[in-house]
């Protein structure tokens, strides 16, 4: 049992990243909200998901496997791009405080 729980911990963390990064898409608009049958937009709760990521990247770093790590940061990568694109096209900018971007 012992050796399965590793791969079962970094299959369940997996899920959490790909849940919480469909989520942000569903919020960015990027795909459709499958309760309300709709393409939605609402950036803030986008960017409350990315910096929910963020936190995790942030609170688990030098924790995870390089794969787990890799997917995060990428799944963080394509949010932070997605939103930056979101705000332009509405017309909107980013909070001075943070930089979403993550540059």
């Amino acid at each position: 049992m012992s050796e399965t729980r590793p791969s079962r911990d970094a299959a369940l963390f997996l899920h959490l990243v790909l849940g919480l990064s469909q989520s942000a898409m569903i919020a960015l608009g990027k795909l459709m909200n499958p309760i309300t049958r709709k393409v939605e937009t609402d950036l803030e709760a986008a960017r409350d998901t990315i910096d929910t990521l963020a936190a995790l990247e942030a609170r688990t770093r030098g924790n995870l496997a390089p794969d787990e790590a890799r997917v995060l940061q990428q799944a963080l990568a394509d949010l932070r791009l997605n939103y930056v694109d979101g705000l332009k096209k509405s017309g909107g900018s980013a909070p001075p405080t943070e930089d979403p971007a993550g540059d």
